[in-house]
Protein backbone atom coordinates (compact mmCIF):
# COMPACT_ATOMS: atom_id res chain seq x y z
CA UNK A 1 0.00 0.00 0.00
CA UNK A 2 1.16 3.38 -0.81
CA UNK A 3 1.37 5.84 2.02
CA UNK A 4 1.43 9.48 1.21
CA UNK A 5 3.40 12.12 3.50
CA UNK A 6 1.08 13.92 5.08
CA UNK A 7 1.51 18.00 4.88
CA UNK A 8 4.10 18.72 7.68
CA UNK A 9 6.49 16.04 6.18
CA UNK A 10 5.98 17.38 2.60
CA UNK A 11 6.66 20.87 3.54
CA UNK A 12 9.51 19.54 6.26
CA UNK A 13 11.08 17.55 3.33
CA UNK A 14 10.98 20.53 0.85
CA UNK A 15 12.73 22.56 4.22
CA UNK A 16 15.23 19.86 4.26
CA UNK A 17 16.41 20.13 0.58
CA UNK A 18 16.40 23.89 0.79
CA UNK A 19 19.06 23.69 3.76
CA UNK A 20 21.05 21.10 1.72
CA UNK A 21 20.84 23.25 -1.33
CA UNK A 22 21.83 26.36 0.76
CA UNK A 23 24.92 24.59 2.36
CA UNK A 24 26.10 23.07 -0.72
CA UNK A 25 26.40 26.46 -2.59
CA UNK A 26 28.37 27.62 0.70
CA UNK A 27 30.80 25.51 0.46
CA UNK A 28 31.20 25.24 -3.05
CA UNK A 29 31.41 28.97 -3.31
CA UNK A 30 33.12 29.94 -0.13
CA UNK A 31 34.68 26.99 2.19
CA UNK A 32 36.39 25.03 -0.13
CA UNK A 33 37.62 27.13 -2.87
CA UNK A 34 38.80 29.93 0.02
CA UNK A 35 38.88 28.21 3.03
CA UNK A 36 40.25 24.94 2.71
CA UNK A 37 44.14 23.58 1.58
CA UNK A 38 45.10 20.19 1.63
CA UNK A 39 48.85 18.66 0.68
CA UNK A 40 48.42 15.90 -2.09
CA UNK A 41 51.27 13.65 -2.15
CA UNK A 42 52.74 11.44 -4.85
CA UNK A 43 55.55 8.74 -4.68
CA UNK A 44 55.29 7.18 -8.26
CA UNK A 45 57.70 4.23 -9.31
CA UNK A 46 58.60 6.64 -12.43
CA UNK A 47 60.42 4.86 -15.31
CA UNK A 48 63.91 5.97 -16.17
CA UNK A 49 64.14 7.28 -12.62
CA UNK A 50 67.44 7.20 -10.62
CA UNK A 51 66.57 4.95 -7.77
CA UNK A 52 69.39 6.45 -5.75
CA UNK A 53 67.95 10.15 -6.81
CA UNK A 54 65.68 11.23 -3.36
CA UNK A 55 63.58 14.46 -4.62
CA UNK A 56 61.29 16.34 -2.80
CA UNK A 57 59.34 18.71 -5.01
CA UNK A 58 56.64 20.79 -3.79
CA UNK A 59 53.80 21.73 -7.07
CA UNK A 60 51.76 24.87 -7.09
CA UNK A 61 49.39 25.48 -9.95
CA UNK A 62 47.13 28.16 -10.69
CA UNK A 63 47.12 30.79 -8.00
CA UNK A 64 44.95 33.37 -10.28
CA UNK A 65 45.55 35.97 -7.71
CA UNK A 66 42.33 38.31 -7.60
CA UNK A 67 39.61 39.79 -5.07
CA UNK A 68 37.99 38.43 -3.52
CA UNK A 69 39.05 34.86 -4.24
CA UNK A 70 42.89 34.82 -4.41
CA UNK A 71 44.16 37.71 -1.48
CA UNK A 72 47.45 37.66 -0.89
CA UNK A 73 46.97 36.79 2.67
CA UNK A 74 45.70 33.21 0.99
CA UNK A 75 49.07 33.35 -0.87
CA UNK A 76 51.25 33.92 1.91
CA UNK A 77 49.21 31.13 3.78
CA UNK A 78 50.13 28.63 0.39
CA UNK A 79 53.61 29.91 0.14
CA UNK A 80 54.34 29.50 4.57
CA UNK A 81 51.83 25.96 4.07
CA UNK A 82 55.07 25.00 0.88
CA UNK A 83 57.87 25.76 3.02
CA UNK A 84 56.65 24.11 6.12
CA UNK A 85 56.99 20.64 3.57
CA UNK A 86 61.19 21.22 3.42
CA UNK A 87 60.72 20.69 -0.53
CA UNK A 88 64.01 20.16 -2.48
CA UNK A 89 62.33 22.07 -5.21
CA UNK A 90 59.45 23.97 -5.86
CA UNK A 91 57.47 24.56 -9.00
CA UNK A 92 55.19 27.00 -10.65
CA UNK A 93 52.91 25.54 -13.13
CA UNK A 94 51.36 28.90 -15.04
CA UNK A 95 48.40 30.59 -14.55
CA UNK A 96 48.86 33.43 -11.71
CA UNK A 97 46.92 36.10 -12.69
CA UNK A 98 42.66 35.38 -12.24
CA UNK A 99 41.12 36.53 -15.71
CA UNK A 100 37.21 37.21 -15.67
CA UNK A 101 35.96 36.05 -12.43
CA UNK A 102 38.00 38.91 -10.97
CA UNK A 103 36.06 41.43 -9.05
CA UNK A 104 39.72 43.50 -8.82
CA UNK A 105 43.27 42.57 -10.47
CA UNK A 106 46.03 42.37 -7.62
CA UNK A 107 49.36 43.53 -8.92
CA UNK A 108 51.42 40.86 -10.41
CA UNK A 109 54.74 42.46 -9.21
CA UNK A 110 53.66 42.13 -5.44
CA UNK A 111 52.70 38.44 -6.33
CA UNK A 112 56.45 37.63 -7.83
CA UNK A 113 57.90 39.27 -4.80
CA UNK A 114 56.07 36.79 -2.66
CA UNK A 115 57.18 33.64 -4.81
CA UNK A 116 61.03 34.56 -3.76
CA UNK A 117 59.81 33.60 -0.35
CA UNK A 118 59.57 29.86 -1.37
CA UNK A 119 62.31 28.27 0.05
CA UNK A 120 64.35 25.19 -1.53
CA UNK A 121 67.84 24.35 -1.97
CA UNK A 122 67.26 23.69 -5.82
CA UNK A 123 65.15 27.05 -5.94
CA UNK A 124 61.90 27.68 -7.45
CA UNK A 125 61.55 27.80 -11.13
CA UNK A 126 58.08 28.37 -13.11
CA UNK A 127 56.39 28.13 -16.48
CA UNK A 128 53.65 30.03 -17.94
CA UNK A 129 49.87 29.39 -18.49
CA UNK A 130 47.29 30.62 -20.72
CA UNK A 131 46.28 33.23 -18.29
CA UNK A 132 49.44 34.64 -18.19
CA UNK A 133 49.10 35.52 -21.92
CA UNK A 134 45.03 35.64 -21.72
CA UNK A 135 45.52 39.00 -18.98
CA UNK A 136 48.19 40.47 -20.58
CA UNK A 137 46.10 42.74 -23.27
CA UNK A 138 49.09 44.24 -24.77
CA UNK A 139 50.24 40.77 -25.64
CA UNK A 140 46.60 39.71 -27.00
CA UNK A 141 46.53 42.84 -29.11
CA UNK A 142 50.02 42.50 -30.62
CA UNK A 143 50.20 39.18 -30.90
CA UNK A 144 53.62 38.73 -29.34
CA UNK A 145 55.39 40.16 -26.99
CA UNK A 146 56.64 38.47 -23.34
CA UNK A 147 53.87 38.55 -20.55
CA UNK A 148 54.19 40.91 -17.60
CA UNK A 149 54.45 38.10 -15.42
CA UNK A 150 56.99 36.41 -16.95
CA UNK A 151 59.47 39.53 -16.48
CA UNK A 152 58.67 40.19 -12.71
CA UNK A 153 59.00 36.96 -11.87
CA UNK A 154 62.42 36.91 -13.44
CA UNK A 155 63.23 40.42 -12.08
CA UNK A 156 62.92 38.54 -8.78
CA UNK A 157 65.43 35.85 -9.96
CA UNK A 158 62.62 32.85 -10.67
CA UNK A 159 63.54 31.56 -13.96
CA UNK A 160 60.41 31.07 -16.30
CA UNK A 161 61.59 28.34 -18.24
CA UNK A 162 60.09 28.23 -22.31
CA UNK A 163 60.94 25.21 -24.27
CA UNK A 164 64.25 25.00 -21.97
CA UNK A 165 65.72 22.42 -19.95
CA UNK A 166 67.81 22.85 -17.20
CA UNK A 167 70.28 20.27 -15.19
CA UNK A 168 69.91 20.29 -12.03
CA UNK A 169 71.91 18.09 -9.08
CA UNK A 170 70.52 16.65 -5.97
CA UNK A 171 72.93 14.52 -3.37
CA UNK A 172 75.62 14.15 -6.60
CA UNK A 173 72.58 12.95 -8.48
CA UNK A 174 71.96 15.30 -11.77
CA UNK A 175 68.24 15.07 -13.42
CA UNK A 176 66.88 17.64 -15.84
CA UNK A 177 63.86 19.70 -15.84
CA UNK A 178 62.25 21.13 -18.60
CA UNK A 179 59.54 23.61 -19.47
CA UNK A 180 56.83 24.14 -22.35
CA UNK A 181 55.65 27.02 -23.72
CA UNK A 182 52.14 27.64 -23.36
CA UNK A 183 50.07 25.50 -25.67
CA UNK A 184 46.61 28.76 -25.73
CA UNK A 185 48.18 31.60 -25.40
CA UNK A 186 46.12 33.79 -27.79
CA UNK A 187 42.09 33.95 -27.77
CA UNK A 188 39.74 33.96 -30.76
CA UNK A 189 41.05 34.00 -34.34
CA UNK A 190 44.59 32.76 -33.32
CA UNK A 191 42.82 30.11 -30.06
CA UNK A 192 44.78 26.95 -31.98
CA UNK A 193 47.68 28.63 -32.02
CA UNK A 194 50.66 26.77 -29.44
CA UNK A 195 54.01 28.04 -28.25
CA UNK A 196 54.95 24.13 -27.02
CA UNK A 197 57.81 22.65 -28.58
CA UNK A 198 58.52 19.45 -27.24
CA UNK A 199 61.71 18.34 -29.40
CA UNK A 200 63.10 21.72 -29.25
CA UNK A 201 62.91 21.30 -25.20
CA UNK A 202 64.10 17.80 -25.23
CA UNK A 203 67.02 18.53 -27.75
CA UNK A 204 68.52 20.81 -24.49
CA UNK A 205 68.92 17.60 -22.81
CA UNK A 206 72.22 15.96 -23.45
CA UNK A 207 72.88 13.16 -20.97
CA UNK A 208 70.51 10.41 -19.59
CA UNK A 209 69.80 11.76 -16.41
CA UNK A 210 66.25 11.50 -15.50
CA UNK A 211 63.78 14.46 -17.21
CA UNK A 212 61.00 15.92 -15.49
CA UNK A 213 58.80 18.33 -17.70
CA UNK A 214 56.13 21.03 -16.76
CA UNK A 215 53.19 21.45 -18.88
CA UNK A 216 50.19 23.93 -17.82
CA UNK A 217 47.78 22.23 -20.38
CA UNK A 218 48.09 18.07 -19.67
CA UNK A 219 46.53 17.82 -23.27
CA UNK A 220 50.39 17.46 -24.34
CA UNK A 221 50.83 14.21 -22.70
CA UNK A 222 49.52 12.46 -25.59
CA UNK A 223 52.95 13.54 -27.17
CA UNK A 224 54.91 13.19 -24.92
CA UNK A 225 58.15 10.35 -25.37
CA UNK A 226 59.40 7.63 -23.58
CA UNK A 227 62.40 9.87 -22.74
CA UNK A 228 60.70 11.58 -19.99
CA UNK A 229 60.04 10.11 -16.69
CA UNK A 230 57.35 12.50 -15.48
CA UNK A 231 55.37 15.17 -16.64
CA UNK A 232 54.03 17.63 -14.64
CA UNK A 233 50.65 19.83 -15.60
CA UNK A 234 47.63 22.48 -14.17
CA UNK A 235 45.18 24.08 -15.98
CA UNK A 236 42.11 22.11 -15.32
CA UNK A 237 41.50 22.73 -11.83
CA UNK A 238 40.73 19.62 -11.14
CA UNK A 239 37.43 20.40 -13.38
CA UNK A 240 36.30 22.66 -10.16
CA UNK A 241 33.23 20.52 -10.05
CA UNK A 242 34.49 16.88 -9.35
CA UNK A 243 31.85 14.33 -8.32
CA UNK A 244 32.20 10.60 -7.90
CA UNK A 245 35.67 11.17 -9.39
CA UNK A 246 34.68 12.79 -12.49
CA UNK A 247 34.76 16.53 -13.84
CA UNK A 248 31.70 16.35 -15.92
CA UNK A 249 33.06 19.94 -17.28
CA UNK A 250 36.45 18.48 -18.62
CA UNK A 251 36.42 17.22 -21.87
CA UNK A 252 38.57 13.83 -22.61
CA UNK A 253 41.82 13.94 -24.74
CA UNK A 254 41.72 11.48 -27.26
CA UNK A 255 39.36 9.49 -24.99
CA UNK A 256 41.81 10.03 -22.05
CA UNK A 257 40.73 11.10 -18.61
CA UNK A 258 43.27 14.15 -18.21
CA UNK A 259 41.42 15.91 -15.89
CA UNK A 260 43.11 15.23 -12.55
CA UNK A 261 45.06 13.06 -10.65
CA UNK A 262 48.15 10.42 -11.67
CA UNK A 263 47.70 8.96 -15.20
CA UNK A 264 49.67 6.07 -16.35
CA UNK A 265 49.25 5.84 -20.26
CA UNK A 266 51.61 3.30 -22.14
CA UNK A 267 54.03 3.04 -19.52
CA UNK A 268 54.40 7.15 -19.03
CA UNK A 269 53.57 8.72 -16.51
CA UNK A 270 52.04 12.33 -15.86
CA UNK A 271 50.42 14.14 -12.87
CA UNK A 272 47.85 17.17 -13.01
CA UNK A 273 47.60 18.70 -10.29
CA UNK A 274 44.13 20.94 -8.85
CA UNK A 275 46.10 23.65 -8.37
CA UNK A 276 44.52 26.30 -5.87
CA UNK A 277 42.14 28.88 -7.99
CA UNK A 278 39.17 29.26 -10.39
CA UNK A 279 38.62 30.79 -13.59
CA UNK A 280 35.09 31.03 -15.21
CA UNK A 281 33.12 30.46 -12.65
CA UNK A 282 33.65 30.64 -8.88
CA UNK A 283 32.70 27.26 -7.57
CA UNK A 284 34.99 24.42 -6.69
CA UNK A 285 33.30 21.50 -5.24
CA UNK A 286 35.12 17.77 -4.70
CA UNK A 287 38.76 19.32 -5.39
CA UNK A 288 39.73 21.05 -2.68
CA UNK A 289 42.66 23.70 -3.24
CA UNK A 290 46.14 21.79 -3.06
CA UNK A 291 49.56 22.20 -2.66
CA UNK A 292 50.91 18.38 -4.77
CA UNK A 293 53.90 17.08 -3.22
CA UNK A 294 56.36 14.51 -4.90
CA UNK A 295 58.29 12.03 -3.13
CA UNK A 296 60.46 10.38 -6.12
CA UNK A 297 63.01 7.73 -5.48
CA UNK A 298 60.36 6.12 -2.81
CA UNK A 299 57.84 3.43 -3.19
CA UNK A 300 55.36 3.62 -4.94
CA UNK A 301 52.28 4.83 -2.67
CA UNK A 302 48.53 5.86 -3.51
CA UNK A 303 47.90 9.43 -3.69
CA UNK A 304 46.80 10.94 -0.04
CA UNK A 305 45.50 14.25 1.01
CA UNK A 306 45.85 15.63 4.29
Amino acid sequence: MLIMPSRRQFLGGLGVGAGLTAATGVYAFDVEPLHRLVVTSYAPTLPRWDPALRLRVAVLADFHICEPYMRFDRVAEIVAATNALEPDLVLLLGDYPAGRIAWRKLPLDQFARMMTELKAPLGTHAILGNHDWWDDHAVQRAGRGVPAVRRLLEAQGIPVLENQAVRLVKDGRPFWLAGLGDQQPFLNAWSTFSFADLPRTLQAVTDSAPVILMAHEPDIFVSVPDRVSLTLAGHTHGGQVRLFGHAPAIRKVRGHDYSYGHVVQDGRHMIVSGGFGMSRIPVRMGVPPEIVLLELGKADTSAAAS
